[in-house]
């Protein structure tokens, strides 16, 4: 097992200079998770960080919740360039910083740090990847685009909202099943379209319930849908999309990448609607974390090489 295959704990930070010592090359980004095991991370940005000539490499670190504060301070003694955050310590992160950008506060997340005059600075490049990844997949600017957001009330739902509201797309609906976790996210939401469309139309902003006769009712004016739900990684989850409302003019993007192929994509597919999955948005947003650290442009073919190998294994 090499080094970024491995997963370290807290405890393995209060002596990392005598684990270091062990490496060819230093460990000087990580990701923080609970769990962490799963994270592709590492294949993401290790080749970024051969490609440049950067001395360090990328790795896995465990970390509890009540432990994130003590973690982000010893990495930042031992001389990290900085870390990554996957849930739920994205949510941790936004206390644990000195400081954060105000997209990443609205989102509530933060899932990228790096350290500067030794004050820490949190970010969320979960948005501008999902931007990044819809020009790239459709060729269109997502601010072009009438959108609706399956599982608005999540996490990455939220994020996802909060996003499509900073580039003002032209229309935005969000669908969830419950109306009181979707709701701080449309009144969050609102004052965006409130302030940069004063003469719009209330309908360019809509909440939705997650129902076959309701989704009917907005798909016709949607042009993109975004499934920021986790419902799709398990053959037996529920449909997203009733049977017959997918048209061949809608673009489908499923942020769920595991399977690639899940039954929202396999619907678009035989309904001869575009569609992509969430491999896209995880290399974008590795490559937004990767120019945080270095101020540098990402070597995006080399990040996507090590992501496509990494998925094949």
């Amino acid at each position: 097992m090499n080094d970024s295959e491995k997963t370290f704990t807290v405890s393995d930070l209060k002596d990392w200079a005598t684990i270091n010592d062990q490496f060819d090359v230093p460990a000087l980004l990580s990701v923080f998770g609970n769990p962490v095991e799963h994270s592709l991370s590492p294949q993401l940005h290790n080749p970024a960080l051969n490609f440049c000539g950067i001395k360090s490499q990328y790795v896995k670190i465990k970390v509890p919740e009540d432990e994130f504060p003590e973690a982000l301070n010893l990495i930042k003694e031992n001389g990290f360039h900085g870390t990554n955050c996957t849930v739920p310590l994205k949510f941790e992160a936004i206390n644990a910083c000195d400081s954060v950008d105000d997209s990443a506060r609205r989102m509530g997340a933060v899932n990228t740090i790096r350290f500067e005059n030794g004050k820490s600075l949190g970010s969320n490049s979960d948005g501008p990847g999902l931007v990044r990844a819809i020009r790239e997949e459709f060729s269109i600017d997502l601010s072009d685009l009438r959108v609706m957001i399956l599982g608005a009330g999540g996490g990455a739902g939220r994020a996802v909202a909060i996003q499509c509201a900073i580039e003002e797309v032209e229309r935005l609906v969000l669908v969830n099943r419950t109306e009181e976790k979707v709701r701080p996210v449309y009144d969050e939401v609102s004052k965006d379209f409130k302030e940069k469309h004063i003469h719009s139309s209330p309908s360019r902003l809509k909440m939705t319930r997650w129902s076959k006769l309701e989704l009917e009712e907005e798909l016709g004016d949607t042009d993109l849908i975004i499934n920021a739900s986790s419902l799709g990684m398990k053959n037996s989850d529920p449909e997203l999309i009733p049977a017959g409302l997918l048209q061949p003019h809608h673009l489908v993007y499923d942020m769920v990448y595991s399977p690639r192929k899940t039954k929202l994509i396999r619907n678009a597919i035989s309904t001869g609607a575009r569609s992509a999955n969430g491999i896209s948005m995880l290399l974008h947003q590795g490559a937004i974390s990767f120019e945080t650290w270095f101020n540098r442009e990402a070597p995006i073919n080399e990040m996507r090489k090590g992501l496509n190998a990494a998925l094949k294994d």
